[in-house]
Protein backbone atom coordinates (compact mmCIF):
# COMPACT_ATOMS: atom_id res chain seq x y z
CA UNK A 1 0.00 0.00 0.00
CA UNK A 2 1.34 3.41 -1.00
CA UNK A 3 2.31 5.98 1.88
CA UNK A 4 4.59 9.02 2.46
CA UNK A 5 7.85 9.12 1.27
CA UNK A 6 9.71 10.24 4.14
CA UNK A 7 13.27 10.73 2.31
CA UNK A 8 11.68 12.62 -0.45
CA UNK A 9 9.85 14.46 2.01
CA UNK A 10 6.39 13.51 0.40
CA UNK A 11 3.03 13.44 2.06
CA UNK A 12 0.39 10.71 0.57
CA UNK A 13 -2.72 12.34 -0.31
CA UNK A 14 -6.15 11.28 0.04
CA UNK A 15 -5.99 9.92 -3.52
CA UNK A 16 -3.53 7.17 -2.53
CA UNK A 17 -1.82 7.92 -6.06
CA UNK A 18 -0.65 11.43 -5.27
CA UNK A 19 1.62 13.84 -3.30
CA UNK A 20 2.28 16.90 -1.63
CA UNK A 21 5.53 18.90 -1.01
CA UNK A 22 6.00 21.55 1.72
CA UNK A 23 9.16 23.73 1.36
CA UNK A 24 10.42 25.27 4.40
CA UNK A 25 9.41 28.89 5.11
CA UNK A 26 10.68 30.37 7.94
CA UNK A 27 7.78 32.34 9.92
CA UNK A 28 5.83 32.35 6.95
CA UNK A 29 8.23 34.23 4.73
CA UNK A 30 8.96 33.54 1.28
CA UNK A 31 11.11 35.70 -1.49
CA UNK A 32 9.83 36.69 -4.48
CA UNK A 33 12.00 34.49 -6.43
CA UNK A 34 11.35 31.52 -3.89
CA UNK A 35 7.20 31.95 -4.38
CA UNK A 36 8.00 32.35 -8.66
CA UNK A 37 9.90 29.18 -8.32
CA UNK A 38 7.19 27.87 -6.84
CA UNK A 39 4.47 28.48 -8.72
CA UNK A 40 6.52 27.45 -12.06
CA UNK A 41 7.15 24.35 -10.47
CA UNK A 42 3.98 23.80 -9.76
CA UNK A 43 2.33 24.40 -13.47
CA UNK A 44 5.63 22.13 -14.72
CA UNK A 45 3.92 19.33 -12.86
CA UNK A 46 -0.06 20.27 -12.93
CA UNK A 47 0.44 20.94 -8.77
CA UNK A 48 -1.78 22.81 -6.90
CA UNK A 49 -0.45 25.36 -4.44
CA UNK A 50 -2.01 25.66 -1.12
CA UNK A 51 -1.12 27.94 1.79
CA UNK A 52 -1.23 25.96 4.97
CA UNK A 53 -3.38 26.96 8.45
CA UNK A 54 1.07 27.07 9.62
CA UNK A 55 2.01 29.66 7.65
CA UNK A 56 3.49 26.79 4.52
CA UNK A 57 2.95 26.38 1.16
CA UNK A 58 2.60 23.10 -0.20
CA UNK A 59 2.44 21.97 -3.67
CA UNK A 60 -0.02 19.69 -4.04
CA UNK A 61 -1.13 16.57 -6.42
CA UNK A 62 2.50 15.68 -7.56
CA UNK A 63 3.38 12.50 -9.08
CA UNK A 64 6.07 10.01 -7.25
CA UNK A 65 7.88 9.87 -10.20
CA UNK A 66 8.25 14.18 -10.27
CA UNK A 67 9.27 13.97 -6.45
CA UNK A 68 12.90 14.41 -6.92
CA UNK A 69 12.94 16.73 -9.72
CA UNK A 70 10.50 19.04 -7.92
CA UNK A 71 12.49 19.38 -5.17
CA UNK A 72 15.77 20.20 -7.04
CA UNK A 73 14.26 22.88 -9.03
CA UNK A 74 12.44 24.53 -5.91
CA UNK A 75 16.25 24.59 -4.78
CA UNK A 76 14.58 25.03 -1.16
CA UNK A 77 14.62 22.61 2.22
CA UNK A 78 11.91 20.55 2.96
CA UNK A 79 9.78 22.29 6.43
CA UNK A 80 9.17 19.40 9.06
CA UNK A 81 5.67 18.94 8.41
CA UNK A 82 5.03 15.18 9.32
CA UNK A 83 6.79 13.05 12.35
CA UNK A 84 7.83 13.75 15.46
CA UNK A 85 9.69 16.76 15.28
CA UNK A 86 9.26 20.62 15.79
CA UNK A 87 7.04 22.05 13.24
CA UNK A 88 7.15 25.13 11.20
CA UNK A 89 7.07 28.19 14.05
CA UNK A 90 4.04 30.14 13.29
CA UNK A 91 5.32 34.02 13.71
CA UNK A 92 2.43 36.69 13.21
CA UNK A 93 4.18 40.52 12.04
CA UNK A 94 5.35 41.93 15.23
CA UNK A 95 6.44 45.01 15.80
CA UNK A 96 8.16 44.73 11.95
CA UNK A 97 4.83 45.51 10.53
CA UNK A 98 1.73 45.76 12.92
CA UNK A 99 0.83 48.42 14.71
CA UNK A 100 -1.01 47.02 17.20
CA UNK A 101 2.46 44.67 18.33
CA UNK A 102 4.04 45.45 21.73
CA UNK A 103 6.94 43.01 21.14
CA UNK A 104 9.22 41.53 18.11
CA UNK A 105 7.49 38.48 17.35
CA UNK A 106 9.25 37.92 14.19
CA UNK A 107 12.74 38.13 15.36
CA UNK A 108 12.65 35.84 17.88
CA UNK A 109 10.50 33.40 16.04
CA UNK A 110 13.11 33.43 13.42
CA UNK A 111 15.85 32.33 16.13
CA UNK A 112 13.26 29.76 17.26
CA UNK A 113 13.10 28.59 14.01
CA UNK A 114 16.70 28.57 13.43
CA UNK A 115 17.02 26.63 17.15
CA UNK A 116 14.66 24.34 16.65
CA UNK A 117 12.67 23.67 13.79
CA UNK A 118 13.10 19.67 12.41
CA UNK A 119 14.94 18.76 15.73
CA UNK A 120 13.07 15.15 16.63
CA UNK A 121 11.59 15.11 19.87
CA UNK A 122 8.84 12.21 21.85
CA UNK A 123 5.97 13.36 19.60
CA UNK A 124 4.79 16.10 17.10
CA UNK A 125 5.45 19.78 18.80
CA UNK A 126 4.08 23.21 18.03
CA UNK A 127 5.52 26.18 18.47
CA UNK A 128 3.58 30.32 18.13
CA UNK A 129 4.47 33.85 18.70
CA UNK A 130 3.02 36.72 18.67
CA UNK A 131 3.47 40.52 19.26
CA UNK A 132 0.85 41.10 21.35
CA UNK A 133 -2.52 39.95 23.21
CA UNK A 134 -4.47 39.27 20.32
CA UNK A 135 -2.00 36.53 19.70
CA UNK A 136 -2.98 36.22 15.84
CA UNK A 137 -0.80 32.89 15.91
CA UNK A 138 -2.53 30.80 18.27
CA UNK A 139 0.27 30.43 21.48
CA UNK A 140 -2.36 29.43 23.64
CA UNK A 141 -3.06 25.85 21.54
CA UNK A 142 0.61 25.07 21.33
CA UNK A 143 3.03 22.48 22.83
CA UNK A 144 4.85 26.11 23.37
CA UNK A 145 3.52 29.86 23.14
CA UNK A 146 5.14 33.03 23.36
CA UNK A 147 2.84 36.62 23.29
CA UNK A 148 3.85 40.20 23.44
CA UNK A 149 2.89 42.28 25.86
CA UNK A 150 3.82 46.01 27.09
CA UNK A 151 6.08 44.15 29.78
CA UNK A 152 7.96 42.30 27.71
CA UNK A 153 7.02 38.26 26.94
CA UNK A 154 4.50 35.65 28.48
CA UNK A 155 5.53 32.30 27.55
CA UNK A 156 2.74 29.29 27.93
CA UNK A 157 3.35 25.62 27.71
CA UNK A 158 1.07 22.68 27.02
CA UNK A 159 -1.69 23.94 24.96
CA UNK A 160 -3.14 21.80 21.93
CA UNK A 161 -5.79 22.29 19.29
CA UNK A 162 -6.34 18.94 18.75
CA UNK A 163 -9.10 15.86 19.35
CA UNK A 164 -8.94 17.06 23.08
CA UNK A 165 -8.14 20.87 23.18
CA UNK A 166 -6.13 22.23 25.85
CA UNK A 167 -5.13 25.61 26.95
CA UNK A 168 -1.35 26.02 27.65
CA UNK A 169 -0.26 27.17 30.93
CA UNK A 170 1.44 30.24 31.90
CA UNK A 171 4.88 29.66 32.68
CA UNK A 172 6.41 32.94 32.96
CA UNK A 173 5.72 36.21 32.48
CA UNK A 174 7.94 39.59 31.56
CA UNK A 175 10.57 37.69 30.07
CA UNK A 176 12.99 39.49 27.09
CA UNK A 177 14.03 37.80 24.52
CA UNK A 178 16.95 36.36 26.21
CA UNK A 179 15.16 34.73 28.87
CA UNK A 180 12.25 33.45 26.49
CA UNK A 181 14.83 31.51 24.49
CA UNK A 182 16.16 30.16 27.82
CA UNK A 183 12.63 29.38 29.22
CA UNK A 184 12.07 27.52 26.01
CA UNK A 185 15.50 25.80 25.77
CA UNK A 186 14.52 24.34 29.10
CA UNK A 187 10.58 23.16 28.27
CA UNK A 188 12.30 20.97 25.11
CA UNK A 189 15.53 19.37 27.09
CA UNK A 190 13.14 18.68 29.92
CA UNK A 191 10.53 17.01 27.65
CA UNK A 192 13.35 15.07 25.71
CA UNK A 193 14.66 13.54 28.69
CA UNK A 194 11.05 12.79 29.61
CA UNK A 195 10.94 10.11 26.69
CA UNK A 196 7.11 10.60 26.94
CA UNK A 197 5.53 9.61 23.55
CA UNK A 198 2.79 12.33 23.83
CA UNK A 199 2.06 16.07 23.57
CA UNK A 200 3.81 18.16 26.25
CA UNK A 201 0.33 19.18 27.76
CA UNK A 202 -0.41 15.60 29.13
CA UNK A 203 3.07 15.31 30.45
CA UNK A 204 2.37 18.70 32.42
CA UNK A 205 -1.12 16.94 33.57
CA UNK A 206 0.83 13.93 34.49
CA UNK A 207 3.56 15.31 36.54
CA UNK A 208 1.98 18.60 37.76
CA UNK A 209 2.00 21.97 36.61
CA UNK A 210 3.95 22.91 39.90
CA UNK A 211 6.34 20.12 38.94
CA UNK A 212 7.35 21.31 35.44
CA UNK A 213 7.23 25.01 36.01
CA UNK A 214 10.17 23.51 39.35
CA UNK A 215 12.00 22.10 36.13
CA UNK A 216 12.11 24.56 33.89
CA UNK A 217 12.51 27.65 35.63
CA UNK A 218 15.15 30.54 35.41
CA UNK A 219 18.03 30.22 37.76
Amino acid sequence: MASDILDKKAILQRDRESYAIVPHTPAGIISADELQCVVDVARKYGATIKFTSAQRVALIGLKENDLEDAWSELGMKPASSIGRCVRSIKVCPGITNCKRAQQDAMALGLKLDELYHGIELPSKFKMAVSGCMNSCSGPAVKDIGVMGTPRGFTLLAGGNAGIRPRIGDVIAEGLDEVEALEMVGRIIEFYMRSAKKYRLGRLIDDIGLDVFKNEVRIV
